[in-house]
């Protein structure tokens, strides 16, 4: 069995080729910078020499390629995009205009001059990838499933907050289905208000196989409980302390008992540390985690969770988990089958393994680590 796992995230995104006669840690790897760094770095190129940009493809994560976009504006240059492209900035398209972006339909893009640098938006490109691995013996053909982890707020109503509708959606998931593959859904039940979720479907639609679409802070956590350290336990409190959000999750026997969702850049050391004291405590209120910017917070069930060294309770995982070295609260730096930058594909493995049933047998058996049965890779065919 062959699946590929892609955890997208603000910084980079993390490839996991994943082989069931392999040992989880024999799999192949790549961690590359993410498609939106990517449209960054593309766009501050054309800033420089001044070209016009034309923004195509579906939407995607926005971060650091909207602040581009914004900055070729404010240096006076046009930028052009189809609809699907232009959600990338907002989902409300009269905002986008008011920004100065002109929108054009797909005939309208293909006539602009040949001067138009052309940028496809995508958090899911399977052309670069096949071009990636192919020189490594690698390929796209015959894949079993393919899992896809992004960061999706949702399109909110008009006059809702984004914030607030992206935890309201975390909330509905938790109440509906208690466990973290709930944030997981085969390509055909991506809920409508997940516009990213069904981008990178569309995307991902010209491989022939099963796809699996995940919300990223819920796979990398999901992933971090797969560290056996942390299966010892029976409860934990995991944070994905990411590059652009922070997401904890307060776990016991029952699923999951509290949670909350944050801003990373309003973060400091301190203010994460009180933040998980009182998701631990039970104390942490929705209005203080909203009123400080942040999506919200939820206690659900269960006693107060005890931080303390021993029992490992407080576990961190995500790319700017160094926030909390040092910290007085003890962590345990989570690092699931020796690579913590990969905890999302593991995390997406595993949510696999609950959404497409006929596939959870093989893949739970080298989530336990007896997969590959400690199958050297020169003896793979």
């Amino acid at each position: 069995m062959k699946i590929l796992a892609v955890d997208v995230g603000t910084g980079t995104q993390d490839i996991f080729f994943y082989d069931s006669r392999l040992d989880l840690e024999n799999g192949f790897k790549l961690i590359m910078p993410s498609p939106t760094m990517i449209v960054n770095r593309r766009l501050r190129e054309a800033t420089k020499r001044k070209d016009p940009v034309l923004l195509s493809g579906v939407t995607m994560g926005g971060g650091p390629a909207a602040w581009a976009v914004e900055a070729h504006l404010k240096a006076g240059l046009p930028v052009y995009a189809t609809s699907d492209a232009a959600r990338t900035l907002n989902d409300d398209l009269e905002a986008v205009t008011a920004l100065g972006v002109k929108l054009v339909s797909q005939d309208e893009a293909r006539r602009l001059p040949e001067a138009v640098i052309r940028l496809r938006m995508a958090d899911f490109d399977p052309i670069a990838l096949r071009y990636a691995l192919a020189p490594f013996g690698l390929t796209l053909h015959g894949l079993d499933a393919i899992g896809i982890a992004v960061f999706d707020h949702g399109a909110a109503p008009a006059g809702v907050s984004d914030r607030r509708f992206r935890f309201d959606y975390l909330d509905e998931r938790i109440r509906a289905e208690n466990r973290l593959s709930a944030f997981a859904y085969p390509a055909d039940r991506i809920p409508p208000s997940m516009t990213r979720l069904q981008a990178v479907a569309k995307s991902a639609s010209e491989i022939p196989s099963s796809l699996v679409v995940m919300d990223t802070a819920a796979a990398a956590v999901l992933g971090a409980t797969l560290d056996p350290m942390i299966a010892q336990h029976k409860r934990n409190l995991i944070v994905n302390v990411g590059n652009f959000h922070t997401l904890a999750f307060r776990l016991g026997e029952d699923g999951i008992e509290g949670v909350f969702e944050h801003h990373t850049g309003f973060l400091n050391p301190p203010r994460l540390e009180e933040l998980l004291r009182g998701l631990a405590a039970g104390t942490l209120t929705n209005a203080a985690v909203y009123n400080d910017n942040g999506h919200g917070a939820l206690v659900y069930a269960g006693s107060p969770l005890a931080l303390d060294r021993e029992d490992f309770s407080l576990v961190v995982t995500g790319p700017r988990r160094a926030m909390l070295k040092g910290s007085a609260l003890k962590p345990y730096f989570a690092v699931p089958f020796g690579d913590m930058m990969i905890a999302g594909c593991f995390g997406l493995l595993a949510a696999i393994a609950d959404v497409i049933p006929e596939l959870a047998e093989t893949l739970r058996a080298s989530l336990a680590g007896a997969g590959g049965a400690g199958t050297p890779p020169w003896e793979v065919e």
